[in-house]
C-alpha cells in the first residue's frame, strides 16, 4: 500500500488527530499525566482506522508520541528545577545510559515487529495498572538508592522500554525512585528531566528509523513521526488539559487512581486482544 497526498486523505487525518488531541488533553488533565500511556493507544487507533499498514501503526504512534512529549518535558523540567526539586545527581547518573537505551530502542524500531511494541506496552502499562488498582503506598524497599553501576543498568532499561513504548520515562523512573526512598514529588521532578533525555533523541531516532518506509507512511510524516499529528495533537492536548484537571478536582485521589488504573488496564487488554 502506498499513501498519496490527496486532499481528502489529509482532511480525514487532520480531523481524526484533532479528535485525538482533544481526548488526549482531557485524559491527561484528568489523570495528571501527559505521556505515551495515553497518547500511543489513541494514535494507534487513529492510524488503524485510517488504513495505515498494521506493521507501521505502532512505531508511527510511538515515534509521534515521543515528539509530542518534547515541549511538555522541557517545560516541566525547567519548572521543577527552578523549585530545586530535581535530584540532579541521580539525573546525571541516568542520563548517559538512558540515552544509550533510547538509541537501542530507536534502532530496534527500524526492523522490530509490531508485536514487540505491543508487548512492551502491555507489560509496563499493565504492571502500573495493577499497582494503581491495589492502591498501596508502602512499596519502599530501602531509603537509599543503589550504587552507580546498578543505577546505570536501571537507566539503560528505562531508556530502552520508554523508547519502545513512546513514554517520557516517568512511569518507570517514578516507581524506581519511590521504592528506594524518594518522595513522589522528588520522583516526579527528577523524572521530568529524564523525559528530556528520552523524548528528543527518541523522536529523532524514530524519524531516521522510518525513512526507508516512507512509501507506507501517511502524508506529512518524517520517518515514524507524523508532523501533522505533532502539530495538531500537542497544542490541542495542552489547551484541553485544564478541562480534565477541573474534572479531577471533583473526585478523590483514590478514585482517580482507580480510573487511571482501569484506563491502563483497558489499553493493555486492547493490545493483548490485538496480539491474539
Amino acid at each position: 500500500m502506498t499513501f498519496g497526498f490527496s486532499a481528502e486523505q489529509l482532511i480525514s487525518l487532520a480531523f481524526a488527530l484533532i479528535l485525538a488531541g482533544g481526548l488526549t488533553g482531557i485524559l491527561a488533565g484528568l489523570f495528571g499525566v501527559g505521556g505515551g500511556a495515553i497518547v500511543v493507544p489513541i494514535l494507534y487507533q487513529v492510524f488503524v482506522i485510517l488504513g495505515v499498514p498494521e506493521g507501521i501503526c505502532m512505531p508511527l504512534a510511538v515515534g509521534t508520541s515521543l515528539a509530542i512529549i518534547i515541549p511538555t518535558s522541557i517545560r516541566s523540567f525547567l519548572a521543577h528545577r527552578a523549585k530545586g526539586a530535581v535530584d540532579m545527581g541521580t539525573l546525571r547518573t541516568w542520563a548517559l545510559p538512558c540515552l544509550l537505551g533510547v538509541i537501542i530502542g530507536s534502532a530496534l524500531a527500524a526492523f522490530a515487529p509490531s508485536w514487540l511494541f505491543k508487548i512492551v506496552f502491555v507489560v509496563v502499562a499493565g504492571g502500573n495498572s495493577i499497582a494503581l488498582l491495589i492502591g498501596r503506598t508502602d512499596w519502599r524497599i530501602t531509603d537509599h538508592l543503589p550504587n552507580a553501576w546498578p543505577m546505570r543498568i536501571i537507566g539503560l532499561a528505562i531508556g530502552i522500554f520508554s523508547s519502545l513504548m513512546g513514554i517520557s520515562g516517568g512511569m518507570l523512573s517514578n516507581i524506581v525512585l519511590m521504592i528506594f526512598g524518594r518522595t513522589i514529588h522528588q520522583a516526579v521532578a527528577t523524572s521530568s528531566g529524564l523525559g528530556v533525555v528520552i523524548s528528543i533523541p527518541g523522536a529523532v531516532g524514530y524519524m531516521l528509523a522510518g525513512l526507508p518506509k516512507m512509501s507506507l507512511l501517511p502524508p506529512l510524516s518524517v520517518g515514524f513521526v507524523s508532523l501533522l499529528g505533532l502539530a495538531l495533537l500537542a497544542p490541542l492536548s495542552m489547551l484541553l488539559a485544564p478541562v480534565g484537571a477541573r474534572l479531577a478536582h471533583a473526585v478523590s485521589r483514590r478514585h482517580l487512581e482507580i480510573a487511571y488504573g482501569v484506563y491502563l488496564f483497558l489499553m493493555a487488554a486492547r493490545f493483548v486482544v490485538n496480539l491474539a
